[in-house]
């Protein structure tokens, strides 16, 4: 807790007094979710800002010191798109997924498994954690096969090496928790032959939730959460239930490139995790606001709200 030094004794007692306020609104959540898993999809805006980024990492430290085993799976896109536009080949999308040649696989596997996986390693163990950097591909943790694919047309245009998830082999993250270890896991999985195939993060953090039957999946994202209204920012739905997703989608309330973070907290809703957010990154500490207040900040998605 920062003490106040400046002002009057009675303002710097009076911010001390709120900030004591802020730790007992904490406190039931702490105890609520002390132990549990917590899976994070960490992408957008808080990866490309210096201060989000450390803000996010401080969030994630204090959610494993105060008990919570955080699992964090990245994206990494538009690191992706720079080094494509350095090495001179132009990004191509079908329906919102990346075309993924061989060549693209290479460059996607050297941006996500190397450079942003052990930045982001390395960022965590120098403000104190202990993390791991994971690839799908490490003890066969995220099994896929090539997506079967059908564009808006209706054909089925090749987009190369992208794929979809068979199954998940938790065990090695089994081990990591088990040695507090915070794992850290880029969305490249593998075959059976051992082909790598890029695959959308958010849906590798719902099924990675799923596996470990997390209490809780939270997706960082660049707005506030479901929007009524996606010309205005004040027309957040906080709360969303299982039942109410269909007729959102059918009203075009969720669109676009919300309805894959959606349908990532449903698949995951469904297979046990007890609740899903999606939340600003851009907001300093958005994870500890999400988690820890009355409120929140973002749009959780549950089961039921009875």
């Amino acid at each position: 807790m920062n003490v106040p030094t400046t002002g009057t004794r009675e303002e710097r007692v009076a911010a001390m007094i709120e900030q004591a306020q802020v730790l007992i609104e904490a406190l039931p959540y702490i105890n609520r979710f002390h132990g549990s898993t917590i899976v994070i999809k960490y992408g957008g805006h808080a990866m490309m800002d210096p201060e989000l980024r450390k803000s996010v990492i401080q969030d994630i430290l204090l959610l494993e010191t105060v008990g919570m085993n955080p699992v964090v799976v990245h994206g990494g896109g538009p690191d992706i798109t720079k080094l494509m536009d350095r090495v001179g080949k132009k990004p191509e999308f079908v329906d919102g997924l990346r075309v993924t040649d061989e060549d693209t696989m290479e460059l996607t596997e050297m941006v996500l498994a190397g450079k942003l996986n052990g930045e982001l390693v390395s960022r965590i163990n120098l403000m104190g954690g202990r993390a791991v950097g994971l690839s799908g591909k490490d003890a066969g943790l995220i099994q896929a096969r090539r997506i079967g694919f059908e564009g808006a047309s209706g054909s089925r245009p090749d987009i190369g090496f992208v794929g979809e998830i068979t199954a998940i082999n938790p065990e090695i993250l089994h081990v990591l928790d088990e040695h507090k270890f915070i794992p850290v896991i880029s969305p490249i999985g593998a075959d059976a032959e051992g082909k790598s195939y890029n695959i959308n993060a958010d849906t590798v953090a719902a099924e990675v939730a799923a596996a470990l039957k997390a209490r809780k999946l939270i997706l960082l994202t660049d707005v506030r959460g479901v929007l009524r209204n996606p010309k205005d920012p004040d027309s957040l739905i906080p709360s969303i239930d299982r039942p109410q997703v269909d007729a959102l989608l059918a009203q075009k309330v969720i669109t676009g490139g919300m309805i894959p973070k959606v349908q990532a907290c449903v698949s995951a809703l469904d297979r046990g995790v007890e609740k899903t957010h999606i939340v600003d990154g851009r907001l300093p500490h958005a994870l500890l606001l999400e988690i820890f207040t009355d409120v929140g900040i973002g749009t959780q998605i549950v089961k039921s709200k009875g």
